[in-house]
């Protein structure tokens, strides 16, 4: 977490500094599932509590010890990491090349927005959980605070694009901008995404306004 700081420190600097130099760290995220208590209670057993792994950048946010199994009409998926705290509703985000392996369509969304979107089946150690809906690709989003739109000149749910580096690199549109007091600075993409464009954990993308 130290050297996230640091870099964190370094990036609002140099914003401050040269707002036209406008860069955000990358974070890459994998398959993961967050549920709500009474889908740990179905799935783990009455009384159950999630148990935390290790935090994740941003504040109150965790990876915990426990794994589920998802299964969907053509496939099932093993060990997908439980992410805390609790929820209201359980959402499920996947990649988009798990949507053939598992065969449920690939409905790009922001996190909580969760309606009319697919479901499948959860399996864990206690039980197993039909899901309605909940099932999501998540959409390319930038976490930041209050101060860092602010020196970003954006503002909470523009949409901008980034800046790829490298030999595959190259512009992604569509990537939505998330601000709140408690954020903070990171870029999320998938491991799809991140693949397809050779960008790796921590590298620096520029943001470009539309």
């Amino acid at each position: 977490m130290a050297n996230y700081e640091e870099l964190l420190e370094c990036i609002i600097n140099e914003i401050k500094h040269n707002k036209s130099n406008k860069i955000v760290p990358v974070g890459i995220s994998n398959r993961h599932i967050h549920l709500s208590q009474q889908a740990v209670i179905k799935l783990f057993g009455e009384g159950y509590e999630l148990t935390q792994l290790k935090p994740l950048s941003q504040t109150g946010q965790f990876a915990c010890k426990e794994c589920v199994t998802l299964c969907g009409p053509k496939g099932v998926i093993e060990k997908v990491r439980v992410l805390g705290p609790v929820r209201q509703e359980t959402q499920v985000e996947i990649l988009m090349s798990d949507t053939f392996k598992l065969g449920v369509p690939g409905k790009v969304r922001m996190s909580g927005d969760i309606r009319n979107t697919p479901g499948l089946t959860l399996i864990g150690p206690k039980g197993s959980l039909e899901l309605e809906e909940g099932v999501i690709v998540a959409s390319r989003h930038i976490h930041m605070s209050e101060e860092e739109a602010a020196a970003f000149n954006v503002i909470d749910k523009e949409e901008v694009s980034l800046k790829v580096p490298g030999i595959r690199g190259g512009l992604l549109d569509n990537v939505m901008i998330r601000v709140d007091k408690s954020f903070k600075l990171e870029c999320h993409l998938d491991t799809d995404e991140a693949n397809a464009m050779g960008i790796t954990p921590g590298l620096n993308l520029e943001i470009i306004k539309k």
